[in-house]
């Protein structure tokens, strides 16, 4: 199509688009930003016309490596071990998708820009697309994996996991509130213009070093619609900067956007490229070096300083302090760990660490075998149902104290000493961090700096996953969650990937008379000073929740 008549199509395209004159428009998705003095300018025009051969292209590719994997029996060469991570990461994907689909009727309904409209109407269509082929994806996984066991209910699981509820509270970010902090600052603006950067580009590099190359040529056919995605957000960002009222909101929202994502999505990616990888080439890049790479450099360095030149005051301060605790504090690392503590809540199978990775990570984060070695040859030696031994959690060997949850990101409060503990609304909270306290108790109301913010929204219900089940005894937590094999009693997931032994798998009879409590329940019941004398010991706990060392 030439460049005319592309013009004339996206000229005529809104006409479609109009306002009445004889009444005024119900506010259906409320904002507290203002846009009467935007630019009306779409500076990458989208049209279908022109979209759907393209899309129609990119559908095929994927389907053709569907049918590729099969004949090729992917299915026995790739890596047991990443492909049980992809049973959490496929159960999870797909709802972001479909919610950010969900989320381009805010952004039409808050921006008052007929070319605007019609680009956000395509990014629709793409989210779409993108949850279907991922769900297509994970179909075949279950299909031709040798263990389709929790592939098998992922919907379900994904509904009533403690990842997947820290997977829905991120999804569910890009709809709730308002609109333009959801859709534009919180989805495109950060998790579509930085993270997917890790999501999408770094993480299918390493499936493909593990054998996986499907995963691959989904994510890249997804990650090829992004542009057009970050043009929308940008768009829609200059717009809103055209108004002096906006930018208090603006740097609002990019501080709370930027460590919501940080908090969640490197926790979740970070681990599955770490501990899900059987790649320990020397050369190889972690997960670190990735997201200095990716983020830091080609996101903050290349996409974020520039806004400066408008007057907006970026999040420096919060960009270094996660870079921080990537490097330093080694978040990822405090994850997986908990991930592997808490496998008998999972519905995928967690390979124990051996010699190899130890030296990749020795190597790649120095000092990591001080802070996590002991550990894991004990999640090793503990790992078979017939060693003896309790579950892991369990086991006052394993020197764990179960964390508290974070209120606001969901992610556990995995650095110990960064732990917020706080009144709110009448309630003990606690909060991984500053900033996940600030966002709940001062970004996330009805006034912000003394002006009204109504369509903030707020942060609420059950937020902590431990809650639903405090008091029940853990057989029965696991039977309810319905991570059990066609057997009736063998668990779905194990501390291990060896399934040819019966003797080795860990059933529901090893977790009976076995009480299961929520920390955020045990808080609220504390006296005041009970928690605080808590509070102090929690903080003074780690590297690897290890118990604190208190001198009498």
């Amino acid at each position: 199509m030439s460049r005319q008549s592309l013009t004339k199509a996206h000229q005529k395209i809104q006409e479609l688009s109009w306002e009445p004159t004889f009444a005024t428009p119900a506010k259906k998705f409320a904002t507290d930003y203002t846009f009467e003095k935007a630019p009306k300018k779409d500076p990458l025009k989208q049209v279908l016309r022109s979209y759907f051969p393209m899309e129609e292209e990119k559908d095929n590719r994927v389907f053709g490596a569907m049918d590729g994997a099969i004949r090729g029996n992917m299915f026995r060469q790739v890596q047991e071990r990443w492909m049980e991570w992809q049973k959490l990461f496929l159960s999870i994907i797909p709802f972001p998708e479909i919610s950010a689909a969900r989320a381009m009727p805010l952004s039409i309904g808050a921006v008052p820009n007929p070319e605007i409209h019609n680009g956000l109407a395509v990014q629709m269509i793409d989210e779409v697309r993108h949850s279907t082929i991922q769900m297509n994806l994970k179909k075949l996984y279950m299909n031709n994996y040798i263990d389709p066991a929790g592939f098998d209910i992922t919907e379900k699981a994904f509904a009533n996991n403690y990842a997947g509820t820290i997977g829905r509270q991120f999804g569910e970010g890009f709809i709730t509130g308002d609109a333009i902090t959801a859709a534009n600052i919180y989805l495109t603006i950060v998790a579509e213009t930085a993270f997917t950067n890790t999501l999408f580009v770094a993480m299918p590099s390493e499936a493909a070093a593990n054998g996986d190359y499907l995963l691959p040529t989904v994510f890249h056919s997804v990650q090829s619609d992004e542009s057009r995605h970050i043009s929308n957000g940008y768009s829609i960002l200059l717009m809103a900067l055209a108004d002096e009222r906006n930018r208090e909101l603006l740097e609002r929202d990019l501080r709370y956007a930027w460590w919501n994502n940080h908090a969640v999505v490197d926790a979740a990616i970070g681990t599955f490229i770490e501990y899900g990888s059987k790649d320990r080439r020397k050369g190889r890049e972690s997960y670190a070096e990735m997201w200095r790479r990716w983020i830091y450099d080609d996101y903050y360095r290349s996409y974020l300083i520039p806004l400066e030149k408008y007057g907006l005051k970026i999040p420096h301060d919060l960009v270094e302090l996660a870079w921080k605790r990537i490097s330093e504090d080694h978040y990822v690392h405090e994850v997986a760990q908990f991930f592997a503590t808490g496998w008998p809540f999972n519905y995928w199978r967690i390979d124990p660490m051996d010699d190899e990775d130890f030296e990749w990570f020795e190597a790649k984060y120095p000092g990591w075998y001080d802070k996590y070695g002991a550990w894991w040859e004990n999640y090793s030696k503990m790992s078979r149902a017939n060693s003896g031994n309790k579950a892991i959690v369990f086991e006052p060997e394993a020197n764990y104290v179960y964390p508290h949850r974070c209120w606001t990101c969901m992610v556990p409060c995995l650095i110990r000493k960064d732990t917020v503990f706080d009144e709110v609304d009448g309630q003990q909270r606690t909060y991984c961090s500053q900033t996940c306290h600030w966002t709940d108790k001062i970004a996330f109301r009805p006034t912000y700096n003394g002006r009204e913010t109504p369509s903030m929204g707020k942060l609420v219900g059950m937020r902590e996953w431990e809650t639903r089940f405090h008091g029940w005894d853990t057989a029965d937590v696991i039977k309810d969650c319905g991570y059990v094999r066609d057997d009736g009693k063998t668990l779905i997931p194990q501390p291990h990937l060896d399934l040819s032994d019966p003797k080795k798998l860990w059933t529901l009879d090893h977790f009976k008379g076995i009480p299961f409590n929520s920390p955020n329940v045990l808080l609220n019941a504390m006296s005041p000073e009970e928690r605080a004398k808590h509070a102090a010991v929690y903080k003074a706990g780690g590297p690897g929740g290890r118990n604190a060392v208190v001198t009498p």
